[in-house]
This record gives C-alpha cells, sequence and structure tokens, in this order.
C-alpha cells in the first residue's frame, strides 16, 4: 500500500511553483508576490493540471501566518508609533473609515449583507507590510521623515486589524441582531473577548519581562544554533497556539503578542535573524494557498464588486490618505509618499478575511474578490508609487486648489518659527538639518560641549516639543533660501546634514554655499558611490552609511568569535580607513571663518 505523500507534494509543487512565477514576475518588475498569488491559482481547483490538497492548504497557510505575524510583533515599537502618533493615529483611522464605508456601500448593492460590507471594507483598508516596506527601500525612502509616517500609519492599521480579530467572534452572530436582545448579546460577547484579550496580554506582558529573557539568555550561553531556533519557533507557534485554545483568540494575534514578548528582551535581532528565512518560506505558501481559493467565476459573475474594490484599494485610500495628510499640516510630498505606499492590499487582508470566513461573516467568494485587488494593487504599486511621487512638482506649482490645506500648515509652522526669540539666533554656530535618531544624537552632543544647535525639521510637532523644551527649531524645508537665512545661515560655522535622502541633501548643500561660501558642511551619506558628487558640491566631512555598516558587523563577528578587544579595535580601524567610513575634503572646503 504506498504511502500517502499528499503533504509533500503539496509543499513540492507550491514551492516549485511559486519560483517559478517570482521569478517572472521579478523579471517583469513586479513584486514576487504576484508570483506566489499566480502560483497558487495555478494549483487551485479551478484551474487545470495539479490541484494541492485542500485541506492541508490551509494549515500550512496558518503557520505562514503565525511567523507573519510574529515577525510583526518583533518589530513593533511603540516608541516608533509615538513619533509620528499626530498624523499617523487620525489618518489611519480615517483612511481606513473612509475605505470600509465605500465598501460597504458597494458590497450591499451587489447584494451583500451589511455585515459582510463592513469585513470586506475593513479587510480592503489595510496595507501589505512586505509590500510598502519593499516600495520604500527600492525608492531610497524608508527613513525619511515621510517614510516613518507611512510605517507608523500602517502600524496604526495593524494593530486596527489586530482589534478586529479579537473583536470578529463576538459578532458572528447569525439571528437576533436587529433587537436588542441580539445587541446586547454582541455587547456581552464583545466584553468577554476584550476581558479574554486583557488576561492574555497580562500573561504575556509578564512572561516578556521575567520568564523569556531568561529562558533565551541560557538557551543562548549553550552556544547551539539550532537550540535558539527551535525556541524561537516555540514561541511563536507555541503561544500562538495556546491563545487560540486558552483565550479564543485568533493564532495570528497570539504570534503577534508573541513576537512581542520575544522583542522585549536583548536577543529579538537574533531571534528576527533566525525566524526570517522560515518566515518566508511559509509566507510564500501562504500566498500560494490564498491563490489557490481564487475562482475566476466570481470575475464573471460579479464584475463591479471587484472593480468596485480595486477602486477603493487605487483611488479612496490613496486620496483620502492624501487630503488627510495635508490637513494635518504635513507636506505634499509627505502626502503623495503615504497615499502610493498604502494602495495596496496584502497578508493582513486575508487574515482577515479567513478568520471572517471561518466565523460565517463572509460568503465564499470573497476570498477570490480580495486576491483579485490584491494582484491587481501589488502587481502596479511600484509604478503607481512613483507616478505619485512624480506629481510632486506639479501639485506645488499648480494645486492652488488645495492652497486652503497647505495655507494651515504654512501659517502654524510660521507662527512657530516667528515665536524664536530673537536672542536664540544670535550666535549659533552650528545648524543640524533633520531629527531623527542620527540627528538627535548629534544634536545632544553639541550641547554637551557648550554648542547650542539651531535644528530644522519638517515635522511640525517635533519642532513643538523641541520649542517647549528650551531649544532652537524652526519648521520648514532646508532647501529653501528664506529657511536657511531664519536659521542664521549666514553667520553659522557648521551645517551638519543627517537626513538620508540624497535629492533633499544636495538641495540643501547648493542653497547653503549660495548663502555662506565659507560654511563647512559635515553630511551623513548612504552609499560609498556618492563621494564623488559630495565632493563637487563642497562638502567638508562625509560620514557613510554603508562603511559604517562593515565596519559594525566585523565588530561584533570578531567581539562574537573571540577575538580580543584590542585586535578587534584594529580591525575596525583598518576597515574603515580602507572603505574611507569618514572622509575629510580639507582642500576642498572653505575654510571656516573665525
Amino acid at each position: 500500500m504506498p504511502h500517502d505523500i499528499s503533504l509533500i507534494t503539496t509543499i513540492a509543487f507550491g514551492f516549485t511553483a511559486a519560483l517559478f512565477f517570482g521569478l517572472i514576475a521579478k523579471r517583469c518588475g513586479l513584486s514576487p508576490i504576484v508570483g506566489y498569488l499566480i502560483a497558487g491559482i495555478a494549483a487551485g481547483p479551478h484551474t487545470p493540471g495539479f490541484v494541492g490538497d485542500a485541506h492541508l492548504a490551509p494549515q500550512l497557510a496558518e503557520i505562514g501566518v503565525i511567523l507573519l505575524m510574529f515577525g510583526v510583533g518583533l518589530h513593533f515599537h511603540l516608541k516608533d508609533l509615538l513619533a509620528v502618533r499626530s498624523i499617523a493615529i487620525p489618518g489611519a483611522l480615517g483612511q481606513s473609515i473612509a475605505a470600509t464605508v465605500v465598501s460597504m456601500v458597494i458590497a450591499m448593492a451587489c447584494g451583500w449583507s451589511w455585515s459582510a460590507g463592513l469585513v470586506l471594507g475593513i479587510a480592503t483598508a489595510v496595507a501589505s507590510t512586505v509590500v510598502l516596506l519593499r516600495v520604500l527601500m527600492d525608492n531610497n525612502v524608508l527613513e525619511t521623515t515621510s517614510g516613518h509616517v507611512a510605517v507608523g500609519w500602517l502600524i496604526v492599521e495593524d494593530l486596527i486589524t489586530v482589534l478586529v480579530l479579537v473583536l470578529l467572534p463576538a459578532f458572528a452572530i447569525k439571528e437576533g441582531v436587529e433587537n436588542a436582545g441580539g445587541f446586547l448579546h454582541i455587547l456581552q460577547s464583545a466584553g468577554w473577548a476584550v476581558l479574554k484579550l486583557a488576561i492574555l496580554v497580562a500573561l504575556v506582558a509578564i512572561a516578556g519581562a521575567k520568564f523569556v529573557p531568561w529562558l533565551l539568555h541560557r538557551v543562548a550561553a549553550l552556544r547551539s544554533r539550532e537550540l535558539f531556533t527551535l525556541s524561537i519557533l516555540v514561541m511563536s507557534i507555541a503561544v500562538a497556539t495556546a491563545a487560540y485554545k486558552a483565550f479564543d483568540a485568533s493564532m495570528a494575534l497570539g504570534a503577534f503578542l508573541a513576537g512581542m514578548m520575544v522583542g522585549q528582551s536583548k536577543f529579538s535581532h537574533q531571534a528576527a535573524a533566525e525566524a526570517l528565512p522560515m518566515r518566508d518560506a511559509f509566507a510564500v505558501l501562504f500566498f500560494v494557498s490564498v491563490g489557490m481559493l481564487f475562482d475566476f467565476r466570481v470575475v464573471i459573475d460579479q464584475p463591479w464588486l471587484v472593480a468596485g474594490v480595486t477602486a477603493v484599494i487605487l483611488i479612496v485610500k490613496p486620496l483620502t490618505a492624501f487630503l488627510i495628510v495635508l490637513l494635518c499640516r504635513h507636506t505634499v510630498r509627505t502626502g503623495l509618499m503615504v497615499a502610493g505606499g498604502l494602495a495596496q492590499i496584502g497578508e493582513f487582508s486575508f487574515i482577515l478575511a479567513d478568520v471572517a470566513k471561518a466565523q460565517g461573516l463572509l460568503p465564499g467568494e470573497s476570498s477570490a474578490v480580495l486576491v483579485a485587488g490584491a494582484i491587481i494593487s501589488i502587481s502596479i504599486n511600484p509604478v503607481f508609487f512613483r507616478g505619485l511621487m512624480a506629481l510632486e512638482p506639479w501639485i506645488e506649482r499648480h494645486g492652488s486648489w488645495m492652497n486652503w490645506l497647505t495655507k494651515r500648515s504654512e501659517v502654524k509652522g510660521a507662527a512657530i518659527n516667528s515665536s524664536l526669540p530673537a536672542e536664540k539666533k544670535e550666535g549659533i554656530q552650528a545648524i543640524v538639518v533633520g531629527h531623527g535618531p542620527v540627528g538627535e544624537t548629534v544634536s545632544r552632543l553639541l550641547r554637551e560641549f557648550d554648542i547650542e544647535p539651531m535644528i530644522i525639521e519638517t515635522n511640525i510637532d517635533t519642532v513643538a516639543e523641541l520649542r517647549a523644551q528650551g531649544h532652537s527649531a524652526l519648521f520648514g524645508d532646508a532647501t529653501r533660501p528664506d529657511i536657511l537665512k531664519e536659521a542664521a545661515i549666514k553667520t553659522a560655522r557648521y551645517l551638519v546634514l543627517t537626513i538620508p535622502d540624497a535629492i533633499v541633501r544636495q538641495g540643501v548643500i547648493a542653497t547653503a554655499r549660495e548663502l555662506n561660501p565659507h560654511i563647512r558642511i559635515l553630511t551623513r551619506a548612504r552609499y560609498l558611490a556618492e563621494r564623488d558628487s559630495l565632493k563637487d558640491a563642497g562638502v567638508s566631512v562625509i560620514c557613510f552609511d554603508e562603511a559604517e555598516a562593515a565596519a559594525g558587523l566585523a565588530e561584533g563577528l570578531l567581539a562574537d568569535v573571540g577575538v580580543p578587544t584590542e585586535r578587534v579595535n584594529q580591525e575596525v580601524l583598518r576597515i574603515r580607513a580602507e572603505l574611507g567610513s569618514v572622509v575629510k575634503l580639507e582642500n576642498n572646503a572653505a575654510a571656516a571663518h573665525p
């Protein structure tokens, strides 16, 4: 009697098809996720040829969901959200409400119930973490202020999704919803779900603070990579399963909390490195299993629903995000970046739809509708993002129709700038552009040596906070001559650029050189290849992220294998000298005036 190898054949075909179509998608300039979804369609019951095991695929996908959510929790830091809370929280809430309402109307017009439309709208509102991070990295804007806003916005969307995952079972009531008793039952169920969630969170917080660091420390001390990897698997899968069995929470939520628990320990980076290959592998199977759910007949039977969901993703979501960003007094560039980056749906939409279908809140064709919207939006997202960003100059020149939006930001920024006492601008020796982690460190060091810097920042809330702390700060774009003049550029001795965006950096350097030919410019640069262009622009000192990363990795590696500290320091200095981690261009820069 032959062995049952349906599990092996499903995994083998899933990976093989995902590799084949993923390569094709990548060569076509698309996200590999599109290829994975198409691979699932090829393995599904609605296309000829091999058909994967419909019972095993969802369980394999569940492991992918667990590892995806574990990774999100592992990298979730409350401070990242708090830094952009003034725009991320109202923005994500406003965009989610708009997308949900419009999706509900479309779904109800196509014959769905209001509850099914509500869940479909929430699933349509949340974007893919994988796709957003990829498009931001590909365009070198992940570390910019606008990139931080987009990521913070997505974190809030993820938290909304996590909350919905908790409350879905409470709303899975098929009868009695229209009367008071049914409504009371919903409230009781929701209250009980929230109470169990609170208990689960409390247990995870206690374990994360006490037990997990203790366990990981002892496992790491054994210097066994296999045991450490196994520990991470236990943390993710076992906690997710326990949350499902004991607290009726979704496995996705349990995995998210497990990731946050491990993320509190000093081994979080090592845990992320160990979990990444497993997460990527099972994430592929997750997208393949989602593709297996796609039924072409849905596009034929309900074309208006598919078109409507796609329109919500590509029109309603970006337009709402853009307007909210401007209403919150941020720049056109930030608005376009957020709008373009979040104009897609992905893994969280599928997770939510899968849980909702299990609770009977969504019809069977909902997955096919979401898969169709995901394939279209993910496919065109890179082109869509670059197209929106290219509109920035045109909008700023011809966007008189929205002056009433941008004027509010300019008025508030001008008010903050004008309130800076004149004595604060006297004797300024150093101007620091950007107040991210690098800018904050530079400013702190300057103050420690009795040099009060003038900080220029495009985040109006950061400027207000700095001013409240008694520091000198201005709101505005440092490429503009009037902002640099207001920052006392003509009398300053040093200009420190901490922003990673090469285009913006070049604009600031050019403007500063025109206003003060003698100023010494110190700048951060991402790549070593930027050396010649920065030298020609008149920069005095360049610090390269690429070279510092090589030195830091070498230092960590040598220390971990037991090389003596003195030898480690020698090797790090040698690497920095070879790569030119910090380059001084004395002959190129004018000497600072006394």
